[in-house]
């Protein structure tokens, strides 16, 4: 049965079984039908646009030519045989009803601890940015806080920014994978159009803004400075994520803490802060155990949390003033800036805070549904939060000298002690929420070559997207704990929290505003309107933050830009070694003649040569054969992609294609990943897999081939003109051309490779049944050989490129490229760990490119 539509079955038929003939399609193919190298791709696209699949139909230029009808494409195969541990989804929507109460637990304490934990320090920072003159400014900066809350979290990202998710993963470079989706703006440019048929891409249907879109999407693929502004706006934004993976612990953690000020007159400001490291150690300590297990045993906490705020809220309410009600009229924020002025802008820095958390909604929706975290919020959050601003102000309104600690200052006496535990869980909680959507980013950002490689482990079987990255946890930690014992007064650390929030935020907007363009194709005015509304709220609060970065706060800036150096040194780095590598690449010609010259021979078993390229025979190959001039007797070119996409669907995983002759047994494998999906499989499965799909991939060619009208056989021989072609080596031998050097059997020639070729070891016998046709013998005999080479063994072959900067290079380059990039390249983790590969499998090749 052949694959129809999204459903794919597995042949188990005869070799020649039928095909649905609505997946059939009209397709050019040259008359020897030999599948060669795709250089010439770009050309043929230009020259034939009426092929619909040109990558089956890379051809020489002097090739003739035939319209044929076949069957479904053959580049790409089933391999649903074997799924790879740990690979497959988790869709939320199917579980019970048990699993969605677990389930909404752990979104609480994954996501929303961060912004429930805001009521400890909000009024705080505000006050003392602007200090209270009457009951008219508590009210205005109750308002102020009430709107940010509205306009921000629930109407900008819970409305708006989490339906702007990549197939649910969300964060500034998801943002940045569905805009390179839908145009090509990776500055790396190894995109096939294949990528576009994986059906998890999920292409919007055409709208009648579809013009205007095209406009914006020619404009970005054309222009180089638009893609690398692109790219400098994902990568700023990611920095200030991993920023703010190291403010939140730190602020949420000292003003929990700070909490036992209240309640023990001897407790002073060092101790706090000693307490506060210690929690950060157990903090970090304990993030290895995963979301699932930490997030369901927090979760509950986290929930008594917000009940106690709506609590604490009401119960002040009802003792001291409900007149603060009134906030919700916007027009106590104009009085309040009329009465401060200056002092009022300062306040916005703090103000701010209330709403921090709302990226950790977005980045950490890879956890959970849109659907659950729009809910939790909305009604249990959003509510819980507002009795809580509510509460301290109808305190404050009695009280005015109790805002340096005003949360704790407004709970009942005979609750403190529990609610002050309860805050301190609170606080870990929301310092957990930053450090695992700062781990979700950086796999992203990993994935799309813009960070070193780093190891991660997945914490969870059922959800992929939970993973744990020790270097990058480790790391947060001793920041953390630097800028703790560095900046010690809490307005300085909430005036750092609020610049990296800030930058984060405008990020987004930014990067929103281009999917609404480009993919969501809405009118240009809703366009408009949510751009300049926002991101000027935005730059206000900004303005606010930025002008007191001298307090202190500047370490957090610091740590930002180094940041964004390291993902824009690796980024170019890795984009300037790619484009060498491609310029670079071997033809098919030279390679025949170079291994020729050589003496090459092959060798019983299967290579398995590891390469960046997509297209074309890697030079490090043909360096490879000037250092060893031997070969095994099948090649596979195996490329490792990631695809602007979440997860490849297992059934998509891989592409095939030949790049000789069939007498050759050289394939190319690209293997295609999302950057979502684990790659969790040993070596020996993802040579089964790899097998498998193999064998898949040449019935399917033979089922192809059989659909020719014409009835031709298979005919591997190369072009007559090139039987006659001689090449001379230095020591004086002639060597034919005619042969190939790859060849799966000896020719009756003189030529010194086949009395060296151990392809006789693998021949088998042909067929003397006269009822099978050619064809079946054909591909009997290259099953037979492709299984006798697996027995022989697999060997990876690993081609290991460094760069360096030419001597009449800008100095800039040379340090760049030398030094920073080399010492990041040296230090991260090698590709080939992802399969676990004994060194007795290994060789590498190391080979060096100027540039």
């Amino acid at each position: 049965m052949a694959e129809g539509g999204s459903e794919r079955g597995e042949i188990t038929g005869s070799l020649l079984a039928s095909m649905d003939s609505t997946e059939s399609r009209w397709v050019f193919q040259d008359e020897e039908d030999s599948m060669i190298d795709e250089d010439e791709e770009e050309e043929d696209l230009r020259r034939r646009p009426t092929t619909l699949d040109s990558e089956d139909d890379d051809e020489e230029d002097n090739a003739e030519q035939r319209l044929i009808r076949t069957g479904p494409r053959i580049d790409s195969f089933d391999v649903e045989a074997l799924e790879v541990p740990g690979a497959q989804r988790h869709e939320y929507e199917d579980c019970n009803l048990g699993r969605k109460i677990i389930l909404a637990f752990q979104t609480l304490g994954v996501v929303f601890g961060d912004v429930g934990t805001s009521p400890l320090y909000t009024f705080s920072v505000m006050f003392n940015k602007a200090p209270i003159d009457g009951n008219e400014d508590i009210l205005g900066a109750l308002s102020l806080v009430l709107y940010t809350l509205i306009l921000i979290p629930l109407v900008k990202y819970v409305l708006v920014v989490l339906w702007a998710n990549d197939d649910g993963e969300g964060g500034t470079f998801a943002l940045y994978s569905l805009i390179c989706r839908y145009a090509k703006v990776s500055l790396i440019p190894n995109q096939l159009p294949s990528d576009a048929r994986i059906s998890s891409f999920r292409l919007k249907v055409p709208s009648p803004e579809l013009e205007r879109s095209l406009k914006i999407k020619e404009r970005l693929e054309t222009s180089l400075t638009l893609k690398k502004l692109l790219l400098m706006l994902v990568l700023v934004g990611t920095s200030m994520v991993i920023a703010n993976g190291v403010v939140t612990p730190a602020m949420s953690v000292v003003s929990a803490v700070g909490g036992l000020k209240v309640g023990v007159d001897a407790i002073n400001e060092d101790e706090v802060v000693m307490i506060s490291v210690a929690f950060l150690i157990i903090l970090f300590s304990v993030q290895k155990y995963g979301t699932s297990k930490v997030g369901l045993a927090v979760g509950p906490a986290l929930f008594i949390w917000f009940c106690s705020l709506a609590g604490i809220g009401i119960y002040n309410l009802v003792k001291y003033d409900s007149s603060v009600l009134r906030a919700f009229n916007p027009v106590h924020i104009y009085y309040f800036f009329k009465r401060n002025s200056t002092k009022a802008w300062f306040s916005l820095g703090g103000c701010l805070l209330c709403a921090t958390g709302s990226e950790a909604m977005f980045a950490d929706l890879c956890y959970f549904s849109v659907r659950s975290v729009q809910l939790t919020f909305v009604f249990l959050v959003l509510p819980c939060l507002m009795l809580g601003y509510l509460g301290q102000a109808a305190y404050l309104m009695n009280n005015h000298a109790g805002f340096e600690q005003t949360f704790f200052h407004s709970i009942p006496s005979a609750a403190f002690w529990p609610v002050l535990f309860i805050a301190n869980i609170a606080a870990l909680i929301a310092s957990r929420a930053m450090t695992t959507a700062t781990f979700s980013c950086i796999k992203q950002s990993m994935a799309l070559g813009c960070f070193p490689r780093l190891k991660i482990i997945h914490t969870s079987r059922k959800f992929m997207g939970q993973i744990y990255i020790p270097v990058i946890n480790w790391f947060l930690l001793v920041v953390c704990l630097v800028s703790i014992c560095t900046i010690s007064s809490i307005n300085e650390i909430g005036n750092a929290y609020g610049i990296a929030e800030l930058g984060v935020m405008m990020m987004t907007t930014i990067l929103v505003t281009i999917v609404m363009l480009l993919i969501w194709q809405i009118n240009i005015i809703i366009v408009l309107s949510f751009l300049t509304f926002f991101l000027g709220l935005e730059l206000i609060f900004f303005s606010s933050v930025l002008w007191s970065v001298g307090d202190g706060s500047w370490i957090i800036l610091v740590f930002a830009v180094i940041m964004f150096f390291i993902m824009c040194v690796w980024n170019y780095g890795s984009k300037l070694k790619y484009e060498t590598e491609v310029k670079q690449k071997l033809s098919m010609d030279l390679m025949r003649e170079l291994g020729c010259n050589l003496g090459t021979i092959r060798a019983p078993g299967i290579g398995l040569v590891y390469n960046e390229l997509a297209k074309g025979i890697p030079a490090i190959f043909g360096h490879f054969l000037t250092t060893l001039p031997a070969i095994h007797s099948m090649v596979i070119f195996v490329c490792i992609k990631y695809v602007p996409v979440p997860v490849v669907p297992q059934s998509e995983r891989f592409l095939f294609r030949r790049v000789c002759p069939k007498s050759y047994h050289i394939f190319r494998c690209i293997a295609r990943y999302g950057y979502k999906d684990v790659r969790k499989e040993n070596h020996q499965t993802f040579e089964q897999l790899l097998i498998e799909s193999l064998e898949k991939f040449i019935r399917r060619e033979a089922q192809e081939r059989s659909l020719e009208s014409d009835g031709e056989g298979d005919t591997d021989t190369e072009d007559e003109s090139s039987s006659s072609r001689v090449l001379i080596a230095p020591n004086g031998s002639v060597y034919s051309l005619g042969v190939p050097l790859l060849a799966e059997y000896n020719k009756e020639t003189s030529r010194p490779i086949s009395e060296a070729s151990t392809s006789e070891e693998v021949k088998p016998e042909p067929s003397t049944d006269p009822t099978v046709s050619d064809g079946e013998q054909s591909l009997e005999r290259e099953l037979s050989f492709i299984r006798k080479a697996r027995e022989s063994g697999v060997v990876y072959l690993l081609g290991h490129g460094d760069i360096r900067a030419r001597k009449n290079s800008w100095f800039i380059k040379k340090l760049i490229i030398n030094y920073f990039y080399a010492f990041l390249r040296k230090n991260c983790r090698r590709g080939i760990a992802n399969l676990s590969v004994p060194h007795s499998h290994l060789m590498q090749v190391g080979m060096t490119y100027m540039v």
